[in-house]
């Protein structure tokens, strides 16, 4: 017994250290950057700062290039929001069907599911089309772009919990005269509530956090979002360093607040997805 609890109070302080080095010290770098001057940040030396410059440089980032990084936000959250509703509705439906409704059709789509998860994306044809449906530099188009890679993952996740709830359930309410829509969104939709934040969460820090699809299918500073006013502050021969890590502290805040938030249900949706799959 007194070996086991050893090993359990070794594997802890094992597991914290690997925490602090890993999350905690590169966090504090950042904030610690983010509070100095500019010569002073241009050294990048875990030191505390020597003048503490961080509501001017914060006041520096806002007002940049016509307050960009206020548009910047807006694009992001309107990006988000509308992405991740998109996913969320069709990945559940998706994931019904394919759970309850079998047919010939199925492994096809499975494929094409799995594909979607496999099979890398590529700029140049993504482009072409988005430029026929006239969607190519628009915020529609984009969402569109963020729905179609993350549909894979969410309706896999959706279908390993639709596993999990009896038939029972759908056979019910369609004794009691429910459609399939009504079957859906009144039965089980609400039953999917764990792994409808777990979705939420994980996809709304990907899309609020993505980086190359907005650089490449949606330029244009009216069109900027979070990650991109990352080049504000970057040249070929001088950097911000100071600004640059108030900006990335700035934009690290809301996916932050998310997971602090929403960990146990993140938590509780993986695992009971993995479960009842």
């Amino acid at each position: 017994m007194t070996r086991v609890m050893t090993r359990r109070w070794v594997g802890g302080i094992i597991a914290i250290v690997v925490a602090i080095v890993v999350f905690i010290v590169p966090f504090a770098f950042i904030v610690l950057t983010a509070a100095k001057s500019k010569v002073d940040a241009s050294e990048l030396q875990f030191s505390w700062p020597e003048q503490f410059q961080f509501f001017e440089n914060l006041i520096n980032v806002i007002q940049a290039r016509d307050f960009m990084v206020v548009t910047a936000f807006i694009n992001s959250t309107v990006l988000t929001v509308v992405s991740v509703t998109l996913m969320v509705i069709f990945s559940a439906m998706v994931g019904w069907v394919l759970q309850r409704r079998p047919s010939r059709w199925n492994g096809l789509i499975n494929f094409l599911v799995l594909s979607g998860l496999i099979i890398p994306p590529t700029v140049v044809p993504t482009i072409w089309v988005l430029q026929g449906l006239k969607l190519f530099g628009t915020l529609p188009g984009l969402i569109l772009i963020e729905v179609a890679f993350g549909l894979s993952f969410c309706t896999l996740m959706f279908r390993a919990f639709i596993a999990g709830i009896p038939r029972e359930l759908d056979e019910a309410a369609t004794i009691d005269g429910a459609g399939p829509i009504r079957l859906f969104f009144q039965v089980v939709f609400p039953l999917l509530r764990s792994v409808i934040v777990t979705v939420i969460v994980v996809q709304a820090v990907f899309v609020f956090n993505d980086f190359q699809n907005p650089l490449y299918f949606l330029p244009g500073d009216d069109n900027a979002t979070v990650q991109l006013t990352l080049y504000n502050f970057q040249s070929q021969f001088d950097t911000s360093w100071n600004l640059l890590f108030t900006n990335i502290l700035l934009i690290t805040i809301p996916p932050l607040i998310m997971y602090v938030f929403f960990q146990k249900q993140i938590v509780e949706g993986m695992t009971s997805g993995a479960i009842k799959g």
